[in-house]
């Protein structure tokens, strides 16, 4: 071999290791869902919407209709960990909770601390760190996180009738329950916020869950946010307008930002229905204190 070849091959060399890092960090924007519309059922009882709207900027928005006297559907959140601290749990990603409990649908909930962002390899918490969820939270029918009556609550009962409680406290009998910050929708029409929200309300990734009178359906509205060109988020106006057309009576807004994620079970294994963001990297899940999930037949 050439000396002259030989420094083209180590030039090559070089450049395929400083281009590494570049390459395996854009791998992820390739993987998010397309934006494109589609709807399909994914199991029994349950249905799901994917809507991409360019205006006023790229939002991908993603429904899940959940009809919860379907047969089948069964209600779960994630239990508590037996401490002296019953508010505290174990960090999981989506995908790890759908897993564990073996789900077929699962969804961030409650708002936690602490949270901390500061770069790719400086964050908390991890899986299995400890965290403290903000609201009430049940599960099993047991009481991990109390209420706290600036959080309102969305809760369940035997027979899976879902309620949002604008005080935060469950009612007696409650199975499972998650608590949210806003009541942004009751009796139909957009509830009253504070004059400083309505200012401070700005595209973001959102999650809110919805039901309808008798509290008998339940949907599941996610936003995708923060990635510049592919989906901006919405802002708690549009996101109420939309839970509103699809016939909502009442609607609870959950945990946003980087905990947004929605997962399904496939049968390749739990994947993600939405483009989660954390650390700025699109399709990294963030580990979180709670989340709602559904047992469900298949079709």
């Amino acid at each position: 071999m050439t000396l002259l070849n030989r420094n083209k091959i180590l030039q090559v060399f070089g450049c395929g290791i400083l281009l590494a890092p570049i390459l395996i960090y854009n791998i992820p924007y390739f993987l998010r869902p397309a934006q494109t519309n589609e709807a399909r059922s994914l199991f029994q009882g349950i249905a799901y919407q994917r809507a991409y709207r360019s205006s006023p900027r790229p939002a991908l928005v993603h429904i899940v209709t959940v009809d919860l006297t379907a047969p089948g559907i069964g209600i779960f959140v994630t239990p508590g960990a037996p401490t002296a601290d019953l508010t505290e749990t174990d960090a999981r990603t989506a995908t790890e909770f759908l897993k564990e409990f073996k789900l077929q649908l699962a969804v961030n909930g409650n708002f936690f601390y602490p949270c901390i962002e500061e770069a790719p390899w400086d964050y908390y918490p991890r899986s299995g760190d400890r965290v403290n969820n903000v609201g009430h939270a049940i599960a099993n029918g047991k009481v991990y996180s109390q209420p706290d009556s600036n959080f309102p609550a969305l809760c369940f009962d035997a027979k899976n009738r879902a309620a949002i409680v604008e005080n935060g406290s469950c009612p007696q009998g409650t199975v499972y329950g998650i608590a949210g910050d806003t009541v942004l929708v009751k009796n139909g029409k957009p509830a009253a916020q504070n004059p400083q929200e309505s200012q401070e309300d700005k595209p973001y990734p959102r999650t809110v869950a919805a039901i309808n009178k008798t509290g008998e359906k339940l949907w599941l509205i996610v936003a995708d946010g923060k990635q510049r060109f592919y989906s901006e988020g919405l802002k708690l106006s549009e996101i109420t307008e939309i839970s509103m057309q699809l016939g909502a009576d009442t609607v609870l807004n959950l945990d946003g930002g980087g905990s947004v994620t929605l997962a399904v079970a496939s049968p390749s294994g739990a994947k993600l229905l939405n483009a989660p963001i954390q650390n700025k990297i699109p399709m990294q899940e963030r580990p979180i204190a709670n989340h709602l999930g559904f047992y469900a037949r298949e079709n």
